[in-house]
C-alpha cells in the first residue's frame, strides 16, 4: 500500500494491525470500511474510544476495568463478599461473567508468573489478594487460572501465600467439556478428568 495512501490512513492501519487478530491485510480491510462509514461508524468510534480513554480505570479493590473505582461488580450488594475468584485478566473475568455461573466477587491477578517472560510475583496484584483473604471476611478463594504450566505455577505460589490466613482453596474442576469427544481430548484434559472425577 506504500504510496497510495497518506501518513494518517498508515498509522491507523498500524494500529489497527496491533489489535489481537488483526494482522496487516485485516487492519487493512477494517480501515478501508471505517473510511466508507465514516460518518456512521468511524466518528462514533473514535469518540467512543476517546471517551473510553478518558474514563475507563482499573478498580482498586478487585484490578476490573470499569468507569466507576470501586467497580460495578465490587459495589453490587447481591453479591457474596465471602468468596472470592482469582482470574488472569480482565478478559477471563468477563468470560465467566458471560457464563453466569459465579456470583461472589473476582480478584485479577493481571498475568501469571512466568520465569521465561521475567514476570515474578511482585508484578503481579498478589499483596492485595493476600490482604482481601486474610481479612476475616473471606471463607473461600477459587483459583480460576489457566491450566497452563505458568498458571499451574502461579495457583502454588497463591495456595502458599494464603495457607496462614485459613481460608478455603479450591481450583475449577478441569477435564471433559460439555460435548466434548473422548477421541478428540489431548492427553493432559484426560488425565485432569479422571483426577477431578466425582461421583455420578
Amino acid at each position: 500500500m506504500a504510496g497510495t495512501a497518506g501518513p494518517e490512513i498508515e498509522r491507523l492501519i498500524q494500529l489497527l494491525a496491533k489489535l489481537p487478530g488483526l494482522g496487516p491485510r485485516s487492519a487493512r480491510r477494517a480501515a478501508l470500511h471505517l473510511m466508507k462509514k465514516r460518518e456512521a461508524l468511524m466518528e462514533p468510534l473514535a469518540a467512543a474510544m476517546a471517551e473510553a480513554a478518558e474514563k475507563i480505570r482499573p478498580c482498586s479493590t478487585c484490578g476490573n476495568l470499569d468507569v466507576s473505582d470501586p467497580c460495578t461488580v465490587c459495589r453490587d450488594p447481591r453479591r457474596a463478599d465471602g468468596v472470592l475468584c482469582v482470574v488472569e485478566t480482565v478478559g477471563d473475568l468477563w468470560a465467566l461473567e458471560r457464563a453466569g455461573a459465579f456470583a461472589g466477587k473476582y480478584h485479577v491477578l493481571g498475568g501469571v508468573l512466568s520465569a521465561l517472560d521475567g514476570v515474578g510475583p511482585d508484578d503481579l496484584n498478589l499483596a492485595s489478594l493476600v490482604e482481601r483473604a486474610g481479612n476475616g471476611s473471606v471463607s473461600e478463594v477459587i483459583l480460576a487460572l489457566n491450566a497452563t504450566v505458568d498458571g499451574q505455577t502461579t495457583a502454588h505460589v497463591i495456595a502458599d501465600r494464603l495457607s496462614h490466613t485459613g481460608v478455603s482453596i479450591t481450583s475449577l474442576a478441569r477435564g471433559v467439556p460439555v460435548g466434548g469427544e473422548l477421541d478428540y481430548l489431548d492427553d493432559g484434559t484426560l488425565a485432569a478428568a479422571f483426577r477431578s472425577r466425582r461421583p455420578a
